[in-house]
């Protein structure tokens, strides 16, 4: 469980390079910094269910698409 931030940020990744999305663009349309994004990309922070939804939303994916099988 502890490399759980890491495994949401290679989602996150994944599904955002997977659209064709920069980093930028992404952190701009989720309301947050680009280096907060890259933080969360390398598994640097964990982050809240709420700002998890809102980049599932972004990205039209599901919440759960986030969130790896554990």
């Amino acid at each position: 469980m502890n490399d759980l931030p890491q495994q949401i940020g290679c989602l996150v990744r994944k599904y955002r390079t997977d659209k064709k999305i920069s980093q930028e663009k992404l952190a701009l349309l989720c309301n947050i910094d680009r280096s907060y994004l890259g933080r969360i990309e390398r598994g640097e922070v964990n982050i809240t269910v709420i700002k998890l939804c809102e980049i599932a939303s972004v990205l039209s994916i599901s919440p759960k698409d986030l969130l790896p099988d554990l």
